[in-house]
This record gives structure tokens, sequence and C-alpha cells, in this order.
């Protein structure tokens, strides 16, 4: 009897071996929560360094200012400051340093009643961009925590030169959207010219702007952290360098804690002494009232009967005066 040399037929009890669908499967939900948790820290949803900074309110605001109404003796007295601004206009005379208080130092800048005057004369076609560039800046939708860094800063600034803070943060809002402008933290603006959270000139002088009130910061105690912090002090780009050197600009200029013809006349003063210049001034002290009345509000909108009385009070005069001078030097004969 001889044996087959047949193979064995396959023990049927023997299991096939594991599909390997289910593992590549695993493989790529892994790789796909890698590339998730990577894309987040990238784009700082996660790990970011701003959620380390403590949560603040806004500082507490003033007494409420009562909405404007044209007066006599108020735009006579906005109109002189107007006129004798522009009679010097250019001449700056500088806050001086040290002294008790940075408030101090800027009203000996020239006396209780000097006024800066620091005006960087804007092209006409300048200032056709500027009002265009304005209404994108209020335009802009500004989230809470964005904001939250700048409410320590506007604190110091107000306690320290005795500046409304509504009235600084309402120029920061219309410089810069409150620093969200695409070139706010590098280089210049489209007119070459200037830059940082509150726009600063560094290029008009021989002394600039910036150069006059750079040092302001000393005044003031620096929060510990916040946002846009920069290695070296003084600093355009820093955001506590460019709001307390504003603060000290606007003081020098006149604005205390009142929203007034002294407030207006400052930021005319922050713009520049034209057209453009009077719409700017009546906007920023309007949008400050309008807070001061019913709050502060990041994107709340100014009010076009707000910035009707402002204009109407303070900047009327003002604008009809810059006319009158325009239409005269027109028809000046020549020599």
């Amino acid at each position: 009897m001889t044996e087959s040399s047949t193979p064995a037929a396959p023990d049927g009890h023997v299991p096939l071996p594991p599909a390997e669908r289910g593992g590549w499967l695993v493989a790529l939900g892994l790789g796909a929560l890698g590339i998730a948790v990577l894309v987040a820290a990238l784009t700082g949803l996660i790990g970011s360094p701003q959620t380390d900074l403590p949560k603040t309110a806004p500082p507490a605001l003033p007494a409420a200012a009562v909405t404007p109404v044209p007066s006599a003796a108020q735009s006579a007295s906005v109109l002189a400051g107007a006129e004798a601004r522009a009679g010097v206009s250019g001449a700056a005379s500088r806050p001086r340093r040290g002294g008790p208080s940075g408030r101090s130092a800027a009203r000996r800048a020239g006396g209780p009643h000097a006024r800066s005057a620091i005006v960087a004369r804007p092209s006409p076609a300048q200032q056709s961009l500027d009002a265009r560039r304005f209404v994108d800046q209020t335009e802009t939708q500004i989230s809470t925590r964005w904001m939250e860094g700048f409410y320590p800063i506007y604190g110091t600034a107000q306690s320290t030169f005795g500046v409304n803070w509504l009235l600084l943060a309402s120029i920061h809002r219309q410089e810069s959207a409150f620093s969200t402008a695409p070139s706010t933290y590098h280089g210049l603006n489209f007119a070459g010219c200037c830059g940082g959270p509150m726009q600063f000139n560094v290029t008009n002088g021989p002394v600039t702007t910036w150069q006059l009130v750079s040092d302001s910061y000393r005044f003031g105690r620096r929060p510990v952290a916040y946002d846009h912090m920069m290695r070296t002090h003084p600093s355009i780009y820093d955001d506590f360098d460019s709001l307390m050197a504003a603060a000290h600009l606007l003081s020098a200029d006149g604005a205390q804690l009142a929203l007034n013809g002294a407030a207006w006349a400052a930021a005319y003063d922050y713009y520049g002494h034209d057209s453009t210049g009077v719409t700017y001034a009546d906007e920023v002290l309007a949008r400050a009232i309008g807070w001061s009345q019913h709050g502060f509000c990041i994107n709340c909108g100014v009010s076009s009967a707000m910035i009707e009385a402002v204009h109407a009070a303070y900047g009327a005069p003002v604008l009809r005066a810059l006319t009158v001078a325009t239409a005269a030097r027109v028809t000046r004969p020549k020599a």
C-alpha cells in the first residue's frame, strides 16, 4: 500500500489572518488628530500667551458729559484758541520731563493756557485719504478680549496726565481702530509719516511729534503684562509708550477730564489745522461724549446727532474761519 503524494487539504479550523483595514483607519485618525493639534498651536488657538493675561474691565467712567449746545462764549473761546494755534503752526513747546507728575510737566510746557500746536500739515490728497480711513477704522469690529489689554493703560494715562480716558480711547479708535489696523505694529502708514497705535508722526521736525513726548511713559507705572510690549523703550509700537505719549500731548494741548471745547481743541491739534481736522475732532469728541452718557461700547457707532451738536458748538466756527482764510488767500492780489 503506497502513500499518496498529494498534500493534505488545509485544516478548516485554522483562522484566517485579520484584515488590515481597521488598523489603517486608526492610524489615519490619530494622524488627523495630531495635525489638528499642531495647526491649533501654530494659529494661537491653544497655548496663546494672551490667555495668561488677567481679564480686566474698563476704567470707571468720569461724570457724564452734557451734550454741547452752541453759545457765543464757547464758539469764541474755541475759535480764538484755534486761530492762536494756527498762527504758530508747527512750533511746539516741548513738555518737560521731571517734576512731581506728568500732568504738572505738561502744564508747565508754556503756561496753563499754552497750546503746543503740533501740526503735521497734511496735504489735500492725504486729507481725502484720511477721511476715508477714519470711516474704515470706525467700522472695524473689535473683540472684548482684545480690548482688555488697553484698559489698565487708559486708567494710568488718565490718572497721570489728567486727561479723560474716553477722549484718549476715542482717538485710539479713530487712528488705528484700537490697534487693529494692518500696519499698527510695523512700518509707517500710507502717507509714510506716522506709525503705532496712536499714529505718531516720526518724520516732521526737526524735532518730530514723537520725539516731543516719547518719554511720557516714565511718568506712569507700566502694567506688568499687556499685549505688544516691546523690548526697548520708548517705542511707537509699544501700547503703553504710545498711549501715554498721546495722553501727554492732549494734556499739553489743554485737554482735561471735561469733554468740552478744550477737549475738542486738543483733538483738533492732534490731527491738524484743516477741514479734515475739524471733522476728526467732531467725531472724536462726539464718540467720547456718547460713551460718557451711555457707557463704553467698543463697537457702537457715533451718533450723527451728537456729531452735529459737537460741530455746531465747536467745529462750525473754526471751519468758517478756515473757509474765510482760504478765500482770502485765493483772492489776494499778487504783488
